[in-house]
This record gives structure tokens, C-alpha cells and sequence, in this order.
């Protein structure tokens, strides 16, 4: 077969040779009187006139006549060309290739039909380009390896050619994709210090779990084993084994092409202790800065990981003194006799420069001065690895973005200019809801909510909030500018009405609260902001059935309707990486309200205070502390509509939302109306959704949650709280931060109200 395939390249090409000469063959030098072409029905005449190396009054010969027909044939247009001659007249007769009037695909289910139309684009074939047999052929096999890619390696390619008006053609990819290819088993052979379970669990290929569905982690593909086989080899170099390799790795695949068998050798080698840490090269006089930056342990098994932690360290270090492309290279000096290693870190800060150009890519919605205002590395200024390290934070932590990196490269002909890109991947910023209902006792109602929190991509964000129910009647509207003025100080305003029945018998009681308020935030440091700001506040108890005795009361020393103008101020620092999947960083907040004015005289305060840790490159702990205490001011009451609530997500998980009693509402056997005092403790480890591989968008976590609600008269005790313990989901969804938890109290109290399944869009504990 391949004998006859050479045989009818060869004659193919011999006959065309043998043409272009007899043709060429059949005149004499002559001198060119004109020029005509026949047969055109699409390409345009110019173009064979620009490639014809001949013109009229040229003289034609035998060379001219082959270098015609080459060049016209090498346009791609043709798939037949013949030049006659009359009468000193070239006639240049053509027949055009058909042109492909549309590519279809069928049975494609595995990938959309841009994305197929885009790779068939990258080989040259597309609507409106002249049909080329040879490229339907690479198109079958670029398609191949589409699918291949997927683990898909049953797929069949038939392509069909219909011949359509005007010298057209369809062409039609039919695929018969066929069930994926999956990883039935990975061995791993010549692993005696670890176990074989202990090294698979470090890949992200496996042989099928209950995820695999969303993961396709049972899906084969050269890409990922390579990088499964770098995770093997880091983890046996972070524990001393300098000389691990792997040495080869078989991929099976079952003749029904359904199943895949990996199977990866690999040669262990001795573990290597330090024994020594020397430093090497040009530290710009520091040596003791950079010797406290060594996290390598003299005595213990090597650790590339600690080598790499150190060199980083080294040459962020050297960054934050302009020198962008310091190098830092680990040179070990193995004693194989006793089994130890000497390292070397050998320096080179190479040349200080300064930044030319800060570039914005990846943001097709925010505005480009959204992301700018937060760099604190400018143009034309030294480069500061710290001021870089602390703009990109700062951007992440805006919260638009699912990831955030920035690169540095060198600007060509300078020696001493970069130029800095920050690339930015943009998410959904805003959530919408609209519903309606009707029914007997409460009406016809429509309920609509929206927030944007990057509104228009100017970083303003904006929410309203509508529901014209009868028993909830809710107008909202709210918005920030976190830049109100250049220097960063933010505004917000906030305009609400709200109308609560909390039952649906049309006579009983009803809260009406309306008010607005204005708050300003100003930035003091890059981390710390203090906020404060002035409301008014009206609230009025419209009387009615099932009143309860505490408004009651309120209502017959202030009146059932009061006012309130209260003052707030705060301060707030926040130091994250950031703002939707943060792993390390504290976020530390205390704010107080002050009511200055009006029939209401109160004043309330809350301290927060949250720390990331990294317990691994996965595993993040996070702490949550909150404690809130409100007091009446004068000879007035602690008005009861500022109390605080306790119980589900946000405070106790397990126990209904705002349903914590306090120790006198229990004892009285009243319903949950809040707290003048609450004490709340949150612990959560978060790590990847097992079998979800990287995907830091989807995670699982555990926490054990503690706090309580106490009266005007209670003390704070920890005797009096309730806890809860479980695991939940968090997931940055298209409509925002959503969390899932199964909860089970540790500690209750008769009467609480217990749900062990909640789930909240929005807040992060």
C-alpha cells in the first residue's frame, strides 16, 4: 500500500512536469500583444494578471509558460489551468476549486461548534475558502485529536461533500463520538518508603469516584499525568529523596479502546539530610537580612519545597530594591557515604530597573481606571516587588475577579525598563430576582431584587430591593462609590421603607420603619480605612392583634412612633489576598452607632476579627471572633427594633435563622426578640472539593460554631451558649458566594429551633 502511494505521487508529479513543458514546448519567443483570462466565476481578474510573471509587450517563451502555470496553480484557486496562444494573444483559461459555502457538523456533543469551527479555522479551512481535499483531510484528523484530547479515542470522522449552486460546496463533519476512554487502573511500581494509596492520592488522574462526573478525573490526558508526575516527584524531594526519577511510564489502552491502564516505574533512591547552608554571591551588603529569610533546616531530610520557599523569599527580597530578575540557584554537594548534603545558595541580583508601562488585560466590562486606582506600583517609578505584591491583593480583593496574576517582562532595546501586565478574569458581579404570587390572604404581590456590585464596570456597586406583598412590604435602594473622591474616600448611601405584618390576619400589628442614611469611608493606611456617618431613623408600631407585651411596653413610654438619628463610626483593616477565596490574611473591624437625637437614645458597638491561615498549599483555617454590645443612653430604654439576633449561617449554624433565645425570654417561654449582647466563634478548614482537583472556586470545609444571645441584664456567659458542629460546601457561583451546611448542635437548650440543612448566598462566615 504505502509502495502504490509513492508510486502515484511520483507518476502524479511527472505528469505535470511533462504537461508544463509540453506546453511550454509548443511556441516560439514571441512578443506579448494582449491578455485575456476565461473561466472566472468568483476570483477577480486583477489577481491573475498580479501573479502572471508576464506582461503584454513582454516577449513569451518557453520559461515564461511554466512559471505562469506554476504561479497561477500556486494561488490555491484552481484546479485546472491552460494557457493558449493566439495570434500573439495569451488566452489564460482557468477552472476555479469550488469555494465551501458552509461547515456543519452532526453528532458533536462534546464540544460546541465554535469552538470545532475556530480549530478547522487554525488549518485554513472556513466558510467562503476554496475547497481543498488535503485540508478536509487534516480537518478529519485535527477533529481526531479534538476528541483525543477528551479521552474520546473511539470517535469516527465522516465527511460528506455536497456540491451546491455557483460552484459551492457543503461540507458536513459527522462524528460518532462514542463513550469517553476511562482510567480503569494506576500502578505505581518501585515505591518501598511510601505506599502505593499514598502516592496515587497525590494525582489528580484517577481510576473514577463519586465526582468524576463534574471532574472527568478518570479521563486520560497527557497533560495532566505530566503534571500528576511532577506532584510525585516534588512530594519524594520535600522529603530528603535528591536522587528520585521516574524512570519510565506505560499508558495501555483495551482494543475496545474503553479502558486505560497506567502503569509508572519509579526509583526511590536514599534520603539526603542537610548539613550545611552556605550563601554565595552579591547581597547588596545584607547578608544578615537575607541569612533571617533561610527557612532551610540544618539536620532535617532536604526539602526542595523549603529550598524554593527560600529562594523566592530571596529574590522577592531583592525586588523590593528594584532589582526585577535577581536569580537565585540552589548548588548541592551530595555525600553519598554518610548520606548528607551541602547546599549553596549561589545569588545574582543582576540589574536594578525601573517600570516603563503598567498594561490591563482580561477586563471586558470594568473599566481600566477601576483596577489602575489600586496599583501602588507607578510608571516611571523603581520597581518595588512589595508595592507589585500589595496592588495585586489589592485588586483581588475588589471581589470582580475569579483570578488575578501579574507578569513582568522586559522591554526590548532597554536594559533597565519593564514593563508590568496585570491579567484579570472576570466573574458575574450581580445577582437579579423577580417573582410574583397571589393568594387570599395576602394579595397579589411582586417581589424584585437586584445588586451590582461593579455596576457598569465604573466599581460603584448599586442594589434595590421591591416587595409589595401585603404582609411584607419592602422598598430598598442602596449604592457605594469607592472612590468618591481621588484619594479613595468612599460614599455610601442607603434610602429603605419597610413594612412588616408578621401575621397574615389583616388586623394584627405591623412594624413600619423608614429612614436613610450616609457613610464615608476614609482610607488611612493601604489596609486600614475609618468609616463614619450620619442617619435618620422612624419607626412606628402600628397596633393591632397579637401585639406583643415588649413593644407593648415600648410603646407606652416612647410612643408608637419614634425617632432616632444616630451617628456611626468605624474602622475596619484588611489584609487578605483575597476577597472570595482568601488563604491567608486578617480582616479586623470594630464599628459603634450613636443615636444623637430624637425620642430613641442608644448607642450599640461590633468588633469582628477573622484570620486566614495556610495549613497546607490547600487547606486553609479560617477564625472568626464577634462580639456586639448595645446600651441605652440617659434615662431612656434600649430600644427593642436595634436588638441583636443569633442562630444559623453567619453566627450558629444548625439553629434557625435569628431563633436563639436569651436566658429570660427561655425562662418566661417567649420567642426569640433578640439580644442587647451577643457573643459569637467561628472555625472553619477549607480545602478542595475532594476529586475536584485545583478548582478553588468549589470547595468543602468543617467548623464548629459557638455563641449566644443575653439580655440588658445578663452578663456574658459562656455557660449560656450554644455550639454546633458539621461540614458544608462553598461555592463562588454565578450569582455570588454561595454555602451549603449539615449541622448538628453540640449544645441547645429546650425550645430552640434546630435545622440541620442551611444555605446562604452572600457572607463569607
Amino acid at each position: 500500500m504505502q509502495f502504490n502511494r509513492n508510486f502515484l505521487r511520483r507518476a502524479s508529479a511527472v505528469s505535470v512536469s511533462l504537461f508544463v513543458l509540453q506546453v511550454a514546448m509548443a511556441v516560439e519567443p514571441f512578443t506579448v500583444k494582449d491578455i485575456r483570462v476565461e473561466g472566472l466565476q468568483r476570483a477577480e481578474a486583477g489577481t491573475i494578471f498580479a501573479s502572471l510573471p508576464v506582461r503584454v509587450g513582454d516577449t513569451y517563451s518557453d520559461d515564461k509558460a511554466a512559471a505562469s502555470i506554476k504561479a497561477l496553480f500556486g494561488l490555491g484557486l484552481f484546479k485546472d489551468v491552460r494557457i493558449d496562444v493566439n495570434d500573439g494573444v495569451l488566452v489564460v483559461i482557468v477552472e476555479e476549486r469550488p469555494t465551501i459555502a458552509e461547515i456543519d457538523f452532526l453528532g458533536t456533543k462534546e464540544f460546541d461548534k465554535d469552538v470545532l469551527k475556530k480549530a478547522l479555522l487554525q488549518i485554513g479551512l472556513a466558510d467562503g475558502r476554496p475547497f481543498d481535499k488535503a485540508l478536509v483531510d487534516r480537518a478529519e484528523q485535527e477533529l481526531k485529536r479534538q476528541y483525543i484530547n477528551r479521552s474520546m479515542y473511539a470517535s469516527e470522522v465522516i465527511t460528506t461533500v455536497t456540491p451546491v449552486e455557483r460552484n459551492r460546496v457543503n461540507l458536513s463533519f459527522s462524528v460518532q463520538e462514542g463513550e469517553p476512554a476511562k482510567i480503569s487502573d494506576i500502578r505505581i511500581v518501585g515505591n518501598k518508603v511510601f505506599s502505593e494509596s499514598t502516592l496515587r492520592g497525590l494525582f489528580d488522574l484517577d481510576s473514577g469516584g463519586w465526582l468524576s462526573w463534574y471532574t472527568k478525573s478518570d479521563r486520560y490526558a497527557r497533560a495532566k499525568l505530566n503534571a500528576d508526575l511532577e506532584a510525585l516527584r516534588s512530594y519524594y524531594l520535600a522529603r530528603g529523596y535528591l536522587e528520585f526519577k521516574v524512570e519510565s511510564t506505560q499508558v495501555a489502552i483495551s482494543p475496545n479502546k474503553q479502558d486505560i491502564g497506567i502503569t509508572i516505574n519509579v526509583v526511590e533512591g536514599d534520603q539526603f539530610v542537610v548539613s550545611k547552608v552556605n550563601l554565595a554571591g552579591n547581597f547588596l551588603g545584607k547578608e544578615s537580612e537575607f541569612k533571617s529569610l533561610v527557612g532551610i533546616q540544618v539536620g532535617q531530610p532536604y526539602n526542595a519545597d523549603q529550598v524554593a520557599v527560600t529562594g523566592k523569599a530571596f529574590t522577592d527580597y531583592f525586588g523590593n530594591f528594584g532589582y526585577a530578575f535577581s536569580r537565585v540557584e540552589p548548588r548541592t554537594v551530595i555525600d553519598r557515604t554518610t548520606n548528607r548534603v551541602e547546599i549553596t545558595l549561589q545569588v545574582d541580583p543582576s540589574r536594578r530597573v525601573y517600570v516603563r508601562r503598567v498594561n490591563v488585560a482580561g477586563n471586558d466590562r470594568t473599566r481600566d481606571e477601576v483596577i489602575r486606582r489600586e496599583f501602588r506600583q507607578f510608571e516611571a517609578s523603581w520597581y518595588d516587588g512589595e508595592k507589585i505584591k500589595q496592588s495585586r491583593n489589592r485588586v483581588d480583593r475588589l471581589g470582580y475577579f475569579k483570578e488575578v496574576t501579574m507578569d513582568t517582562s522586559e522591554v526590548p532595546g532597554s536594559q533597565d525598563q519593564v514593563d508590568l501586565t496585570i491579567t484579570v478574569a472576570e466573574k458575574p458581579t450581580g445577582s437579579i430576582s423577580l417573582g410574583a404570587g397571589i393568594s387570599s390572604a395576602d394579595g397579589f404581590g411582586v417581589s424584585f431584587g437586584f445588586k451590582q456590585d461593579n455596576a457598569f464596570g465604573s466599581g460603584n456597586s448599586l442594589g434595590i430591593e421591591l416587595n409589595t406583598s401585603k404582609q411584607n412590604r419592602t422598598l430598598v435602594f442602596n449604592t457605594t462609590n469607592p472612590y468618591f473622591t481621588e484619594d479613595g474616600v468612599s460614599r455610601t448611601l442607603d434610602v429603605y421603607q419597610r413594612n412588616s405584618k408578621p401575621y397574615v390576619d389583616v388586623n394584627s400589628y405591623a412594624i413600619e420603619t423608614t429612614g436613610g442614611s450616609i457613610r464615608f469611608g476614609v482610607p488611612f493606611t493601604d489596609y486600614d480605612t475609618v468609616f463614619f456617618g450620619l442617619g435618620i431613623d422612624q419607626t412606628t408600631i402600628v397596633p393591632g392583634s397579637f401585639l406583643p407585651v415588649v413593644y407593648q411596653d415600648f410603646a407606652n413610654k416612647f410612643g408608637f412612633t419614634s425617632n432616632a438619628v444616630p451617628l456611626t463610626v468605624g474602622w475596619g483593616r484588611d489584609t487578605r489576598d483575597s476577597a472570595l477565596v482568601p488563604t491567608i490574611g486578617k480582616v479586623i473591624k470594630a464599628s459603634g452607632e450613636w443615636s444623637i437625637a430624637g425620642e430613641l437614645k442608644y448607642a450599640r458597638g461590633t468588633a469582628v476579627y477573622q484570620q486566614f491561615i495556610p495549613v497546607t498549599n490547600k487547606i486553609t483555617a479560617a477564625l472568626n471572633a464577634e462580639v456586639s454590645v448595645g446600651s441605652s443612653t440617659g434615662d431612656s430604654t434600649y430600644p427593642i427594633f436595634k436588638n441583636f439576633y443569633s442562630g444559623g449561617l453567619g453566627s450558629v449554624r444548625g439553629f434557625e435563622q435569628g431563633s436563639l433565645t436569651t436566658a429570660s425570654q427561655r425562662a418566661l417561654g417567649l420567642t426569640a426578640t433578640g439580644g442587647t449582647k451577643k457573643i459569637n466563634f467561628n472555625a472553619e478548614l477549607l480545602s478542595p472539593l475532594p476529586g475536584g482537583g485545583k478548582d478553588r472556586t468549589l470547595r468543602v470545609y468543617t467548623f464548629l460554631d459557638a455563641g449566644g444571645i443575653y439580655g440588658p441584664d445578663e452578663g456574658l456567659q459562656l455557660s449560656d451558649m450554644r455550639s454546633s458542629y458539621g461540614v458544608g460546601i462553598s461555592w463562588i457561583s454565578p450569582v455570588g458566594p454561595l454555602r451549603l451546611a449539615f449541622s448538628k448542635p453540640i449544645k441547645q437548650f429546650d425550645g430552640d429551633k434546630i435545622q440541620a440543612l442551611q444555605f446562604q448566598i452572600g457572607s463569607s462566615f
